[in-house]
């Protein structure tokens, strides 16, 4: 048996921002992007490099093995941010097939263990309904094979006017669809039996564990285990995003929308494991949490306002 280590991340700052509270025009926008490139690149803001050391250093505190990436500009930005930020971390292999995202921004794995066999879902007919993709990603594992889908499900964001509950709810069927063509994908994997394999799904899913949640299907799965909801005793601990707002009430500021499920068969495997969630990198507005902070963090420069989330596993 051997023990790894899995974390997943939004890490916001692999990627030049869109300026979402400028109020870009759709003329400006139309003008700004051609044939899928931007042409113009004021719509777009600039992360320093400061910013950058603390995605890394967030991401090195989750001690992972394999870890799994939202919002990565393209393979030359994480190749550029690992040979800059974390040469020495030991993350020789890395893997980002370019997605079709409005944004150009993609789902990403680098990982300290090698991978063989690997897949995008994105231009399947199942897979459709993604943007970012699902990409899978086999390892062999002393002989056992783990696979891992990393995921970034459509937002809940729109630039509209429209309440956030509004917005949340317009933007659910996406999701309800994304939900099923990854469950259909595991179905046609591992054929009648995914329960009794090894693998999990990551990544950043936009929305929240609650009754009314896009991912109920998710929830619902016998075949998996939202291992933060379920093992994280404390409610008021489990959430993974600090939303910098005052347009919400300081509740609705903590939410879980980044997840870890485990196969039936792994989280049965792991019933002792807990899952781990980075806060040192959040910014400092996120008074909820009271321990320590990595030095440059500051209300405004931080590591993401997503915290990475690690789990660590016997196979």
């Amino acid at each position: 048996m051997s023990t790894i280590t899995i974390a997943t991340f939004n890490c916001e700052n692999l990627f030049r921002r869109f300026k979402f509270n400028e109020n870009i025009s759709e003329t400006k926008l139309e003008t700004s992007i051609k044939d899928g490139f931007i042409m113009d690149k004021s719509i777009l803001s600039t992360i320093t490099q400061t910013e950058r050391k603390l995605t890394a250093d967030a991401i090195r505190a989750t001690k992972a093995d394999i870890v799994c990436l939202q919002e990565v500009e393209n393979m030359d930005t994480l190749k550029n941010f690992l040979s800059t930020h974390m040469a020495s971390a030991g993350y020789k292999y890395r893997m980002l097939i370019d997605a079709k995202d409005p944004r150009f921004i993609d789902v990403a794995l680098f990982s300290k263990i090698p991978f063989g066999y690997v897949k995008t879902h994105q231009f399947s007919e199942t897979g459709k309904v993604f943007s970012r993709d699902c990409l899978e990603v086999e390892f062999d594992i002393n002989g056992k094979t783990l696979t891992v889908f990393v995921n970034h499900f459509k937002s809940m964001f729109d630039r509209s006017n429209r309440t956030p509950a509004q917005k949340r709810a317009l933007t659910a069927p996406k999701r309800i669809a994304q939900c099923k063509a990854v469950l259909d994908i595991i179905k046609q994997k591992f054929k009648n039996t995914p329960q009794k394999n090894n693998w999990i799904v990551v990544g950043d899913l936009n929305d929240y564990p609650d009754s009314i949640s896009s991912l109920k299907t998710f929830f619902e799965s016998s075949w998996m285990e939202n291992i933060v909801q379920t093992r994280i005793a404390d409610p008021n601990e489990r959430w993974t995003h600090f939303w910098d707002t005052t347009s919400v009430p300081i509740e609705e500021r903590y939410k879980q929308i980044d997840y870890i499920f485990l196969s039936k068969k792994l989280a049965t495997d792991n019933p002792a494991t807990v899952p781990v969630i980075v806060r040192k990198g959040i910014s400092l507005r996120a008074t909820r949490y009271t321990g320590p902070r990595f030095a440059e963090v500051t209300d405004q420069q931080v590591a993401s306002d997503h915290c990475p989330v690690a789990v660590t596993l016997t196979i």
